[in-house]
Parts: structure tokens; C-alpha cells; sequence
């Protein structure tokens, strides 16, 4: 009987071996389908909504990205420079004897070799302030509290610069007190992103969105070369209209603006075209600011997207706008000392 019971108990142990044998197999493959899933998962949200969305061509030790186009990253450069998480491009813009400010379609008609040599040749520092997201007077007024900058000469882009709204990043930056946190976690994410997508971009973990390469020592903007197709409603065009209520609302947040930030110094504005661009408002805007306005009216000017002036129309309008702008310019840096031997 003991036996019996035995033989029984071993016959048992020895069927109970494959199946415990099928359920740790079963376990194990689970477990990996899951693992798999999570990171097959992350891995798509990497690639489009984190910072490995875009490309990482256009790192240097004098640039860093600025944008990148997807939901989880985006902007870098509002929190770079008000919570100054980029000391040397703060320090440059500070510095500078000519500050740029207004949106992104004067910091692209500007950021060129033309410029750059333009200002070599009047030994004077320049430095592009714009933002992106058609930033105006609500962020730049705080920013240039904080920056004191020392600038001899600024040159304003009025287009949607002399209002009082804030864009969703000024807002994050002005009021939420987590966004220097996340905006330092996004200046650390490039320190991964550089290496990983600088060093193998063709490795599937790195997307395809558009990014924003952005210089320290001029705050130029560079855009990952791509192929400009000249499309008929992309071509500059002015309207002349005028709406007088934006003008006299624009005028004296201009004339407020220019008493606390640029007292005794020499202010030029302009205006980067773009299909039925606002001349009407920005010229009696100026008028009635008093103050000079420059904006070159070429023929055959265009936008790569309904925005921005392509590469050649940069080139050729930031020409005619140094050209014109440019005695008054060098005037200005020689009455206050500013120019450089």
C-alpha cells in the first residue's frame, strides 16, 4: 500500500514537471509580449511627442534647438532665456549693440550670411531676439527687465509686436511655477538627444518634425534644409488698409513701451512682408509713434509657407533693409561709442 502510494506521488511529480515546464513558458512570453507592448508603446511616443521627434543635425557648441515640433517638447527657447538656462546666448543678447526684436518671420528674414557680414564690416554686435508663436510686448517687456540689456539701437518688427496678449508659452513662462522645472528637464533632454540623434539619425527612435536650430552668439535661427516650392498664394503682398482703432491702441502701447525700455536710445521699426501684410496699420502705426519706420516693397518676394520669406526673398529684403536702414544704423553706434575697431 505505502508503495502503491508512493509510485502514485512520484507519477504525479513527474506529470506536474511539464506542466509547470508550459506555465513558466507561458508566464515568460507573457511577460515579454507585455514588455514589448510598453516599449513599442514608448517608443512611438518618443518618436512623436518627446524631443526624439526630431532630427539632431545642427548641434554645436555655439547652437542649441530652440523648437522642436512636437506636443511634448515644442518651445525651448522662451524658458532659455527668461529662467537663463542658456548663459551665453543671455549674455550676448545683453551685450549686443543692436537687439532685434518680434516674431519669428524677422528672426528668418535676418538670419543670413548678409546680415552677419553686414555687421563684421560696421565692427558692431548685433543679436536677434525674436520668438516664435507671434510673441509681443506682454513677454518682451519682462524679459527686458530682467536682461538690462545695452543695446544702442533697437530694431522692432511691429507686426503683432505692440499688443497685450499673451501666447500660451509667455503664459506657461510668466505664471506657472513648474515651468523652469520643465524647461531645465527640456535643456537636459538635449544633452540625450544631441549624441543619440546627432551621432545616428537614422536610427528609427528619431523623427521626422521640424526643428529649430538657434545660435548663442547671435541668436540667429538655421532650419533643416528642405526643398522651397514657390506657390502663387505664398507670394508678399500688402494691404493698405488701415483700421484706426488698432492703430491708436498699437501706437500707445508702442509709445509706453519704448519710454521704459528704450529711453535715449535709437529705435527703428520695420517689417518682415508676407502675403497681405498689414502696411496700411504699420505705417500709420509709426506715424503716429513717431518714430522711423523701414520696410523695403520688393517685387517678387515670397513665403516658403504662407509666413516665413523663403531663403532668396531673406536674402534679397535683409539686403534692401540694411541698405536703407543701415546709415542710420552705423550713425546711431558711432554717437554713442558702440562701434568696435
Amino acid at each position: 500500500m505505502d508503495k502503491t502510494a508512493t509510485d502514485l506521488t512520484v507519477a504525479a511529480k513527474t506529470l506536474a514537471k511539464p506542466r509547470e515546464g508550459l506555465l513558466a513558458g507561458q508566464l515568460a512570453l507573457y511577460i515579454g509580449i507585455v514588455l514589448l507592448t510598453a516599449f513599442a508603446s514608448y517608443a512611438y511616443w518618443a518618436t512623436t511627442r518627446s524631443i526624439f521627434a526630431c532630427k539632431g543635425w545642427g548641434y554645436s557648441a555655439t547652437r542649441y534647438l530652440a523648437y522642436c515640433g512636437a506636443p511634448n517638447y515644442a518651445d525651448y527657447e522662451h524658458g532659455a532665456l527668461f529662467f537663463n538656462l542658456e548663459p551665453p546666448a543671455l549674455d550676448r543678447a545683453r551685450e549686443a549693440d543692436v537687439l532685434v526684436l518680434g516674431n519669428s518671420r524677422i528672426q528668418i528674414a535676418l538670419s543670413n550670411d548678409v546680415v552677419d557680414d553686414w555687421f563684421k564690416r560696421a565692427s558692431a554686435r548685433y543679436y536677434l531676439l525674436g520668438f516664435s508663436y507671434d510673441e509681443d510686448i506682454v513677454f518682451f517687456q519682462e524679459l527686458l527687465a530682467r536682461m538690462n540689456p545695452r543695446a544702442s539701437v533697437y530694431i522692432i518688427n511691429v507686426d503683432d509686436f505692440f499688443e497685450r496678449r499673451e501666447t500660451p508659452f509667455a503664459r506657461m513662462v510668466l505664471h506657472d511655477p513648474e515651468a523652469q522645472g520643465r524647461y531645465e528637464w527640456k535643456r537636459f533632454s538635449q544633452y540625450l538627444h544631441r549624441p543619440i540623434c546627432g551621432t545616428f539619425p537614422i536610427l528609427l527612435l528619431c523623427g521626422r518634425q521640424p526643428a529649430i536650430i538657434r545660435s548663442r552668439e547671435t541668436g540667429a535661427y538655421y532650419r533643416h534644409p528642405f526643398k522651397e516650392v514657390a506657390l502663387p498664394q505664398n507670394a508678399v503682398s500688402y494691404d493698405s488698409w488701415v483700421n484706426d482703432e488698432v492703430v491708436k491702441d498699437s501706437a500707445a502701447l508702442a509709445i509706453d513701451f519704448l519710454k521704459r525700455f528704450a529711453q535715449g536710445k535709437c529705435v527703428i521699426l520695420t517689417n518682415v512682408p508676407y502675403p497681405e501684410v498689414k502696411i496700411g496699420n504699420i505705417e500709420a502705426i509709426a506715424a503716429a509713434a513717431g518714430l522711423p519706420l523701414v520696410v523695403p516693397e520688393m517685387d517678387g518676394l515670397s513665403t516658403f509657407d504662407g509666413f516665413h520669406l523663403d531663403r532668396a526673398s531673406a536674402d534679397r529684403w535683409s539686403r534692401a533693409f540694411l541698405a536703407a536702414a543701415g546709415p542710420e544704423i552705423r550713425s546711431c553706434l558711432e554717437k554713442q561709442g558702440a562701434t568696435r575697431s
